[in-house]
């Protein structure tokens, strides 16, 4: 009896489904069992006018993928989670996989090595603890590797056709021929790419599988779930002080993800050294502090006491004496003292070593991860959509002799001036939030100023919680704010910026994309350190001819101690806020996100959860997920080198926090986020121009701290030049560092109402530090 192909069709679906249901829902293989899926793309059903022609679109590509070789199963709607999504599993044969292999130059083992194992160090026992079993740091053998012929397949190791080829290998080969298949045709110009077709939304997403679940290993037959080795011995924050399996990461997540892995961790342990030493440094101020000649006069009631000091704003500040200020002397002493000098100049040496033993690293690190001959990734080099998209003509090129879109750079120049105006714009912007936080904070210091004066009960409190700590510290919260807020936005404009110029290239897209950022960033997150460092105090004048912002508020001056303690504390709130605020974001942002679209996706809980649905519901990694975590330890880098004479501790804080910053990317690269196609890189790029770059500007910043904003070369200059005493080198230091004014000269505008008893009052005098020296 025949059946109707109604009849036919619904037995068809239903022996799909029932085979479908006796899979395990972590299966990563068709439904045959046997074929693995390299790729997975996904797509929704919409009522909308471009809805044939994006069917129209992904019929034509998928017939032109199935044209290549790979092999293509098409998950239904209907048996989906959420009901609405489809789902593309792609598979590459063993001949699509030799064949691209050679197109990409990969290489391949031939025979296992033979060299010997590198001898133990000294002492090597006692590293013990942060060791990996050996099975986790090399899960592979060694190989002696050529670059992969097909035609030559017997001089390879070849044991399994199936295991030959690693994951990472297998969804690079397929990524490689997504973003190079055509799909249509329109005004006679050829349409090719899957990142064309992500961006025009014929397909909402396109990703490799993870091996397994993270948290319990595969059951056959599914291959070993390196994804749940990693977590076990990497994403987990009780392995802190475990070292990585770098050549885990590689294998799993390709060099270029492994290669910033390497120099985060290379970075933190030579961090290490520039902690103990500041920490060193920091101890020597702490059990010195009461020793310090400066503090103990400030704080004598017969010299600090007896000294009356002008006051500090207009009006409303009365004179105050010197003694005062006791406790911010004492903490300024325990970052300006002898150290200071010290650890500026070991930092300047820290730094070059640093760059150059990564040199090193790098080189050896390209000789073992086979990068040595290693070209450009071909994906960095394509074309953009959006600039094939934008171009009207056409040009030969000289070395493919193919004709290839073009755009005359008169057509270019208007969206480069936007550009440069707008990151001009945003910089000034920066400038204007910085001058907005002065005036704050003169502000508020003339009225907290007064308000400690008229309140008796608070005459405790500002033997402490002076104005000048009370508007230091708020300023200095409220400038973190201020820097978050324009960070967020400047992100978004940068990234809508970039794509305006239309870049020819991947390339070219995120080197532009990295100038804007940097630049911004640094100029956001130093411009309040350079001011307080070079400019705060410096240029104040004198009673009776103060200077003025705006010819409203008087110019800030510096605590009697010194600006040191206030770039300190800005150093400190920016520097820990970041970092703070960054793993916070890091960790909640995609852990929020993916527990909302589970949520969301979970209606028929009767139906299979698969592995492709699992991860369909992670969030995305994206191409510039590296940019911002580099962006990210860049600028840190500058907080612990290019200000690093006023704040010994920085290099420690940094420890700490690359320690939790391991582990976190760690943990969302393999719990929260999808499987990011493999790349190679052999570098960490453009990074590390800026990082030279940055380490030459930080040896000139830490000269000038010691220098201008420290008081160590005034108390050297009074020790050598000035001092009569041989006993107590330093005494009568505080006194000659100040200027005396007359009382009776102070313009009525600027006196306090009160009259006073005395006639004289002193003045700090910051010009250079140098002025009291005539």
């Amino acid at each position: 009896m025949s059946l109707s192909s109604r009849e036919t069709s619904f037995l068809i679906s239903e022996d799909s489904t029932f085979k479908k249901d006796k899979q395990s829902k972590d299966s990563i293989f068709f439904r045959d069992g046997i074929r693995q899926i390299d790729f997975v793309l996904s797509y929704v059903d919409e009522v909308k006018k471009e809805a044939e022609i994006k069917a129209e679109r992904r019929k034509e590509f998928e017939q032109n993928l199935r044209k290549t070789g790979l092999e293509l199963e098409i998950e239904d709607k209907m048996n989906s989670e959420d009901g609405k999504t489809y789902f593309v599993k792609i598979h590459a044969p063993w001949e699509v996989l030799v064949t691209y292999a050679e197109v990409l130059g990969m290489k391949m083992p031939i025979k296992e090595s033979d060299s010997l194992p590198p001898e133990k160090l000294p002492f090597s026992c006692m590293l013990g603890p942060l060791k990996l079993a050996r099975g986790v740091k090399h899960p592979h053998p060694e190989y002696y590797t050529a670059q992969f012929s097909r035609h030559r397949q017997e001089l390879f190791l070849i044991d399994d056709q199936s295991s030959f080829f690693p994951s990472s290998s297998r969804n690079r080969i397929v990524y490689y021929i997504l973003s190079r298949c055509p799909f249509a045709i329109e005004d006679g110009k050829k349409k090719f790419g899957i990142e064309r077709l992500l961006t025009s939304h014929t397909y909402s997403s396109a990703y490799p599988l993870h091996d397994g679940q993270y948290w319990k290993p595969s059951e056959p037959p599914n291959p070993v779930n390196e994804r749940y080795t990693l977590f076990q011995n990497w994403a987990r924050f009780s392995y802190f002080y475990k070292e990585q399996p770098l050549d885990l990461i590689r294998n799993y997540y390709g060099e270029k993800i492994g290669m910033y892995f390497v120099f985060l961790g290379f970075y933190t342990e030579m961090l290490f050294v520039a902690a103990v030493v500041g920490l060193a440094c920091f101890i020597y101020g702490l059990f010195s502090m009461n020793s310090s000649p400066t503090s103990n006069e400030i704080c004598d009631p017969e010299v600090g006491g007896q000294i009356i000091m002008c006051p500090l704003c207009d009006a409303v500040c009365d004179y105050w004496r010197l003694n005062s200020t006791c406790l911010a002397s004492k903490f300024s002493y325990l970052f300006d003292n002898e150290s200071t000098v010290f650890f500026a100049i070991f930092m300047g040496i820290w730094v070059t070593l640093f760059l150059e033993f990564w040199k090193q690293r790098q080189a050896r690190l390209e000789y073992e991860w086979d990068l040595v001959d290693f070209e450009e990734e071909q994906q960095q080099l394509q074309l953009r959509p959006e600039f094939e998209a934008m171009c009207k003509h056409r040009k030969m090129n000289p070395v493919t002799k193919e004709m290839e879109p073009y755009m005359p750079l008169q057509s270019r120049i208007p969206w480069y001036f936007l550009s440069g105006a707008t990151v001009t714009l945003w910089m000034a912007l920066v400038i204007a939030c910085m001058v907005a936080v002065i005036v704050y904070r003169l502000s508020v210091f003339a009225t907290f100023a007064s308000f400690v004066e008229s309140d008796a009960s608070l005459k405790q409190v500002k033997s402490f919680l002076t104005p000048q700590i009370t508007t230091a510290l708020s300023g200095s919260c409220l400038n973190f704010i201020v820097i978050l807020i324009l960070n967020f936005f400047y992100e978004k404009i940068s990234a809508w910026i970039t794509k305006m110029e239309i870049p020819r290239t991947y390339q070219e897209y995120e080197s532009s994309l990295t100038l804007k950022m940097f630049l911004f960033q640094f100029v956001n997150f130093y411009s309040s350190c350079f001011y307080v460092a070079f400019f705060k105090g410096k240029f104040v004048g004198y009673p009776g001819k103060y200077t003025y912002l705006f010819n409203v508020w008087r110019s800030e001056e510096c605590d009697p101690a010194g600006c040191l303690i206030e770039l300190t504390t800005q150093l400190t709130i920016i520097m820990t806020g970041k970092q703070i605020f960054g793993n916070i974001q890091e960790a909640i942002y995609p852990l929020t996100l993916n527990w909302w679209r589970r949520r969301k996706a979970r209606t028929n809980s009767e139906k299979l959860y698969s592995r492709w649905e699992q991860d369909h519901d992670l969030e995305t990694f994206g191409s510039l997920g590296l940019f911002y975590e580099y962006l990210e330890t860049v600028i840190q880098f500058g907080f612990v080198t290019l200000f690093v004479a006023s704040f010994p501790l920085a290099p420690l804080l940094a420890l700490m926090n690359n320690i939790i910053e391991i582990r976190v990317d760690a943990w969302k690269l393999t719990t929260q986020y999808r499987r990011p196609v493999a790349a190679k890189a052999h570098c960490i790029g453009v990074w590390q121009d800026i990082l030279y770059a940055m380490a030459v500007l930080s040896v000139a910043t830490n000269a000038f701290i010691v220098a201008y904003t420290s008081d160590i070369i005034p108390r050297l200059v009074y020790y050598y030049a000035y001092s009569t005493n041989a006993t107590d080198p330093f005494k009568g230091y505080v006194n000659n560092s100040l200027s005396m004014f007359l009382v009776a000269d102070l313009p009525n505008n600027t006196a306090p109402s009160e009259k006073r008893d005395f006639t004289t009052c002193s003045t700090l005098c910051f010009w250079l530090n140098f002025c009291w020296l005539g």
